[in-house]
């Protein structure tokens, strides 16, 4: 022990520290705990191997800081006792954990990774690596590096999950970053690397990255939720209890082994049903769920589970329509329990999750968990599945990568639904899966010939959603072939790469008749048919691919009449110079923005230079909202709100082109947004909203519409307000007027 203890006490530390004592101090104690971590899967020889590549990394980081400021090596050990604690990763995983940044940022090499440790290690190594590249490239390079750690997934699942490791650790230390890039890696966490661990059936790490991007992205409806949660946890202790008792007596009649707690659900969860549902906080019934896990032998767990849900079911009347069954077919993650939700005391809906211990481990752990169990049973045949999938679509070149992200998260990271082939065989699809997504998954040849479905023996279209437990037949013809518009009713990968195929082998036949009318029009011009010349028209017609513009050619949407100012070099074409006009594209803004020429609203960086943009229509900022600018091709700089639909997938696939932006003062420009109001059809209601609206406040209205049945009417109207806070204020009188159940803010478009 004590020559361990030397070995470590020479850890490298950047000589200009004052409290270099002190972060040796840490960097040893962090390293001690990482072993006690360990101490079960260590064998013979591993204390030295992991020792080894420890001095290795914190060396190789010896001068490098964190943003905090401190010591590098901390970052690595980070990373290394979150695969161990919280992933239950062993051995081999710790030593690529603490090597992971040094081949990127270091002069370490993979050669001497792959000679002081081996290929299996080097090659894990080699794949974090690569994923490191994906940040901060551009949206097809992040689509295509997104591909190759995709590969390597299939590979070697450990690469994604020590990724995963790396990515929460830079998560929970994002404090230190500047504002543009806390928004840059909390929209990619929440874009791709929580699905993922979502996937990989890491539902805490999944859950604390969409918590904590959600601190970054959505500050003040974070603070708020956290705040309300505090305030309500002597309340929420309480009622678990009072919820908790009778159930627990039963579970210990009856010689049942288990735990019983309630925990909250995360903020992000909350905030998202706040969101879709419309409801506010004090609305959201399920703040948290009640979970059983039992200590039950394997061959009993599925009878305890059921059995338990019986005793609870005595107690409480369930939901039926509310009840999770993934013991009989567990997640295609290996993910097993039994969720139901009951009507709890007080008359409060109450999520129950009942699974027993070894069902928990692979809850909270995932992949590593559900390895250690393996049986050869039917859960590594799904895990093996979707790998294979993965592989498939991967194999598949699409030169349009910038979608891969999007359909990658739609195929393999979305919800599951399992349904019935005509013999019985189970298939599991992601939800919103249809008739011709399950025809793709069966055979490419069935779908490119499917022209219709029988679900449960009645005949349905090619765009019918399926829901799980529904058995398909399909039905083909082999006059059918795919079209352009079944790529709008397919969420599978599979299916969207196959139609693609199709479609760009019959987009070939055609662009056959435009080659050779290129072909004639360019010698008759003097000019030669190379690939040089084509290109040259290509990039004129500001088209992706030769194939387009043979293909626009053969139709006739292009007819090559431009052709005639275009200047012959011998064989060569060469494309005119455009006119250069000089002036300020000023037609798409709004016209409230334009009434007063020096009052421009946004600061860029430090500079209030005065600069042309535009409010994204999608979710029309307002003075006072969290925003970003968005330089896009085309319209220049566009302003979107943080938490506007499209936001995640911009700053996640564009970081690159986002530009940070805050709001100065202006109160002479109005802004248009939208309030929409729910409440009691009641005499004398509209003229109390007009009057608080144009007569207490102000403000001007642009549109005002009612709709009334059933005793409530709903109203939408859309005001010129300065900035939120004016916003605010207003939804915050019309509340307060008796009869009025909700005021919400709605995106109101200029138009509509």
């Amino acid at each position: 022990m004590q020559s361990e203890q030397e070995t470590i006490l020479t850890v490298p530390v950047a000589k200009y520290t004052l409290n270099e004592e002190q972060e040796r101090k840490e960097i040893i104690r962090q390293y001690r705990a990482l072993l006690r971590g360990l101490r079960p899967k260590l064998k013979k020889g591993d204390k030295e191997l992991i020792r080894h590549a420890f001095q290795m990394a914190a060396d190789a980081h010896k001068s490098m800081r964190r943003k905090s400021g401190e010591p590098y090596i901390l970052h690595p050990l980070a990373v290394a006792m979150i695969c161990v604690e919280e992933i239950g990763l062993g051995v081999r995983s710790t030593i690529c954990a603490l090597l992971h940044d040094t081949v990127e940022d270091t002069d370490i090499t993979l050669e001497d990774i792959e000679h002081e440790f081996g290929t299996e290690i080097a090659k894990i190594v080699d794949g974090l690596t690569k994923i490191s590249n994906v940040i901060d490239t551009n949206s097809s390079q992040q689509a295509e590096n997104f591909k190759k750690i995709l590969l390597t997934l299939t590979d070697d699942p450990r690469v994604i999950l020590i990724k995963l490791a790396d990515r929460l650790h830079n998560m929970r230390t994002l404090d230190h970053m500047k504002r543009e890039k806390q928004l840059k890696i909390a929209s990619e966490t929440v874009w791709v690397y929580a699905p993922l661990a979502h996937r990989m059936g890491l539902y805490a790490i999944k859950t604390e990255m969409e918590d904590l991007a959600m601190k970054y992205m959505e500050p003040d409806a974070y603070r708020e939720i956290a705040q309300k949660l505090a305030e309500t946890k002597r309340e929420r202790t309480r009622y678990i209890n009072e919820f908790i008792k009778p159930i627990k007596e039963k579970l210990i009649q009856s010689d049942f082994d288990f735990e019983m707690y309630g925990r909250p659900k995360s903020i992000h969860s909350i905030w998202n049903k706040i969101i879709k549902k419309g409801v506010s906080f004090e609305e959201v019934y399920d703040l948290f769920a009640i979970r059983v896990i039992l200590n039950s032998p394997p061959e009993k767990e599925k009878e305890d589970c059921w059995k338990v849900y019986s005793m609870i079911t005595d107690e409480y009347l369930p939901s039926t329509e509310r009840l999770r069954d993934w013991l009989s077919n567990p997640k295609s993650n290996g993910y097993e329990a039994l969720h139901t939700t009951v009507m709890g005391p007080q008359g409060k809906w109450v999520e129950v999750q009942i699974r027993s211990k070894r069902m928990n481990e692979i809850a909270e752990k995932g992949l590593a968990a559900h390895y250690k169990y393996k049986e050869g049973g039917n859960e590594e045949d799904r895990f093996d599945k979707w790998f294979s999938q993965i592989r498939e679509v991967l194999a598949t070149p699409d030169s349009d990568s910038v979608n891969f992200l999007q359909d990658f998260k739609t195929s393999f990271l979305a919800e599951e639904i399992y349904v019935y082939t005509p013999k019985g065989d189970v298939k599991m699809l992601p939800t919103g899966s249809t008739a011709l997504d399950f025809a793709f998954s069966v055979h490419s040849a069935i779908g490119s010939k499917c022209i219709g479905a029988k679900v449960n023996h009645k005949l349905v279209p090619l765009s019918h959603k399926l829901r799980s437990g529904d058995q398909i037949e399909i039905i083909t013809s082999n006059k059918q072939r795919p079209t352009e518009d079944w790529l709008n009713f397919v969420v599978t990968a599979k299916a969207k790469t196959k139609i693609k195929d199709a479609l760009r082998e019959e987009k070939r036949k055609v662009a056959d008749d435009g080659k050779y009318v290129l072909q004639r029009k360019l010698e008759g011009m003097g000019a030669a048919f190379t690939p040089g010349n084509i290109e040259e028209v290509m990039h004129y017609y500001k088209l992706s691919s030769q194939l387009d513009l043979l293909y626009r050619i053969a139709v006739k949407t292009i007819d090559l009449k431009e052709l005639k100012d275009f200047h012959v070099l011998g064989d060569r074409l060469e494309a005119p110079k455009p006119k250069i006009i000089h002036h300020e594209n000023t037609d798409n803004l709004h016209p409230k923005e334009m009434s007063k020429k020096d009052g421009e609203l946004i600061i860029f960086g430090e500079s209030s230079d005065k600069i042309v943009y535009q409010l994204a229509k999608c979710c029309n900022p307002i003075p006072g909202d969290t925003v970003f600018g968005f330089v896009s091709t085309g319209k220049g700089l566009v302003i979107h709100r943080t938490n506007c639909p499209n936001a995640a997938q911009l700053m996640a696939n564009y970081g690159h082109r986002i530009v940070k932006t805050k709001w100065a003062k202006n109160n002479e420009i109005s802004f248009l947004t939208g309030i929409k109001i729910i409440g009691l059809d009641d005499v004398g209601v509209i003229n109390k909203i007009t009057n608080i609206i144009s007569g207490d406040m102000k403000i001007n209205i642009a549109a005002l519409t009612i709709e009334s049945g059933n005793g409530l009417f709903e109203g939408k109207v859309k005001v010129f307000v300065h900035d939120k806070e004016e916003l605010e204020e207003l939804s915050n009188k019309l509340k307060k007027l008796d009869g009025i159940q909700k005021v919400d803010r709605f995106d109101a478009e200029e138009n509509g």
